[in-house]
């Protein structure tokens, strides 16, 4: 068998040198692109080329810390690493510049340093005592704004592919089961189910031929963990997939992504690749003689390809729609033969647990739920980006310490976790540990890590009409409950915003609630009503303003709005006059100004226009 012990060393050693050298690092995820993370990269490597300056550029994944995009680390020799952020790119200039000839820090633009500086750690925690971070558990992000993506020697110097190496050199396949097992991982992807069990079940599956597959079809709006590790370290999930496929009997993968990833798509198959160059991937890996191959499928984007019976579908090059469970993927599931899938999360866990142990894994979070858990914060809240916490913590730790509190110090109303097939939790809540046990009792769940804070701004009765929408436009229409059951939810539920809500209305969507999550076929149509039952449980008191009094407590509802000019504050400046659409606000100058309600459309840009806060939606 050969060793990737000699080749980390030597990695290791090459990698240390950068702190004999000074770097620069300008992070090139999707959210540091999209921020102008390449405009900075081109700019500070044309002064570095310009000036002569003996600085190697390097670019890497998301840390996390999103809302500070565009990033940029530097480090000197033997000094600590000290991350800018919200740059541009002339900004970035002058920051390097007075780094480098003055040694000063620029303090308006510094977020976080680590005294350690530049080195390849064997166990890689977090790096940044900030706020953002020291309530963070980074384990399976360690390496994701660390490492370059593209460079599988990074990967190898930070340990990588050191537990794949021990599985195929000192554990039988049942015994890497069962290290699993006894870790207690559960599927990171949503429901939960234990993923030892789920390994199992493929492995005592009689066939000669059998498949491992990712779900990497992150399609919850405003979630972007699996997209994250895609980018920042793809080596993470083959390793975790070949570690499945020895300890099941398989002998080849597909990685299902969407194919709005296209970032993500390019750093994987690179990642394949180089692993393949080396004779980590492929036939007779590491000398073991165990063969497996990965391939990936981009997805068309159908939210229900995410489950995973209409998932295989789509890889066999059929339409993407659920099937009857059982036979479950385990039995029958790729081309008819055993197949194992979990997300990409889980397969990025698996490394760690087989290299450090089951104990160490076990010895994170909360009774039933081990590990920690990845969620993308988003929404009215400070800090939004990714996270990485033990599982247990409770969500007032993860929206108020790691994230920052609420914006624009607004009170926090409520927060939506587990996606459209999750629930609103408010605040007499916020204590609650999150785990997959507790979460279920609030009428919510885990889901896949998607987190949206909501602020007293936001209207509930909105809230599930959006995600109801994007559910029942989502539904593949193959079992009636699902296709007829959430268009009548989402009729009802348009009829209230619209202020034509009617007492019964409230009866029939409970009713609805229940007959569409016990009747529908697959995860999709059976998880669609929880948005409207928690809103129902938690906040029934605004649907009841909508129906009875006609009101929309949050001023977000337009039909149920009137807009007002207050004569008292109105200085008649005239700009609202000049944003209107519709020629709904009249008045002369300095003079207080009025609104035809017949002809005001709601669309409330003369409120964000009045510097006087003189027009008000009620």
């Amino acid at each position: 068998m050969h060793s990737l012990e000699n080749m980390r060393l030597q990695f290791r050693e090459a990698y240390n040198e950068t702190k004999k050298q000074a770097r620069v690092i300008v992070g090139l995820g999707t959210c540091g692109i999209a921020a102008g993370g390449n405009k900075i990269w081109d700019q500070v490597g044309s002064y570095i080329q310009t000036c002569g300056l003996d600085i190697d550029m390097m670019s890497t994944g998301c840390i996390g810390m999103c809302y500070a995009e565009p990033l940029m680390e530097i480090h000197l020799p033997d000094q600590p690493r000290f991350i800018y952020g919200n740059l541009d790119p002339e900004a970035a200039v002058a920051v390097l510049k007075r780094h480098i000839e003055e040694d000063k820090i620029t303090p308006e633009y510094i977020l976080a340093q680590d005294p350690r500086g530049f080195t390849a750690a064997a166990n890689i925690d977090q790096l940044h005592d900030t706020p953002f971070y020291r309530g963070q558990s980074k384990n399976v992000l360690g390496r994701c704004g660390i490492i370059d993506p593209e460079q599988i020697v990074h990967y190898i110097a930070f340990d990588g592919y050191g537990a794949l190496e021990k599985a195929l050199s000192a554990m039988t396949p049942l015994q890497v089961i069962q290290e699993i097992s006894r870790s207690g991982l559960r599927g990171r992807g949503g429901g939960g189910f234990p993923t030892g069990r789920k390994w199992e079940a493929a492995h005592n599956s009689p066939g000669s031929k059998k498949y491992v597959v990712c779900n990497a079809d992150e399609g919850d709006p405003g979630a972007f963990m699996d997209r994250s590790i895609l980018e920042g370290d793809p080596h993470e999930l083959l390793e975790g997939m070949a570690i499945c496929g020895y300890a099941i009997g398989a002998d080849e993968g597909y990685i299902y992504v969407r194919a709005e990833y296209p970032l993500a798509i390019k750093r994987l198959q690179k990642a394949i690749n180089e692993a393949e160059g080396m004779g980590i991937l492929g036939n007779n890996i590491l000398g073991s003689g165990f063969d497996f191959r990965i391939q990936i499928v981009a997805g068309a984007g159908a939210f229900v390809c995410g489950e995973e019976t209409a998932l295989m579908h789509s890889i066999e090059g059929q339409r993407g729609m659920p099937r009857v469970r059982p036979p479950y993927p385990a039995q029958s599931g790729l081309w008819g033969k055993p197949t194992n899938i979990n997300n990409v999360e889980t397969y990025a866990n698996i490394p760690g647990i087989i290299r450090q142990g089951a104990d160490w894994f076990a010895s994170m979070g909360s009774e039933n739920s081990k590990g920690s858990k990845i969620f993308a914060l988003t929404g009215k809240i400070n800090r939004t980006g990714l996270a990485e916490v033990p599982i247990g913590v409770s969500l007032r730790d993860i929206v108020f310490t790691v994230g920052g509190g609420v914006q624009n110090q607004k009170k926090y109303k409520a927060v939506q976790i587990g996606g459209p097939s999750g629930g609103c939790i408010p605040e007499e809540f916020l204590d609650t540990p999150v785990d997959y046990d507790s979460l279920l009792e609030l009428g919510a769940m885990m889901g896949s890590g998607g987190l949206v804070v909501m602020d007293e701004d936001t209207c509930m009765v909105d809230v599930a009409r959006y995600f109801l929408h994007f559910t029942q436009e989502e539904s593949c229409g193959k079992c009636i409950p699902c296709r007829e059951g959430t268009m009548r939810m989402l009729q009802i539920l348009e009829k209230i915003c619209a202020g034509q809500g009617t007492p019964e209305d409230l009866d029939t969507l409970e009713s609805l609630c229940r007959v569409v999550q016990s009747t529908s076929l697959c995860g999709l149509g059976q998880s669609a009503p929880n948005p409207v039952q928690a809103t129902l449980r938690y906040f029934r008191s605004e649907y009841e303003a909508h129906i009875y009094d006609k009101k929309c407590p949050a001023g977000v509802c337009a039909d149920l709005l009137d807009i007002t000019i207050d004569a008292g504050k109105c200085k008649g400046c005239t700009l609202c006059i000049d944003v209107c659409p519709t020629g709904a606000i009249s008045g002369e100058r300095k003079t207080p100004h009025k609104i035809d309600a017949a002809l005001c459309i709601k669309c409330q840009a003369c409120i964000v226009k009045c510097k006087f806060g003189a027009i008000a939606a009620g």
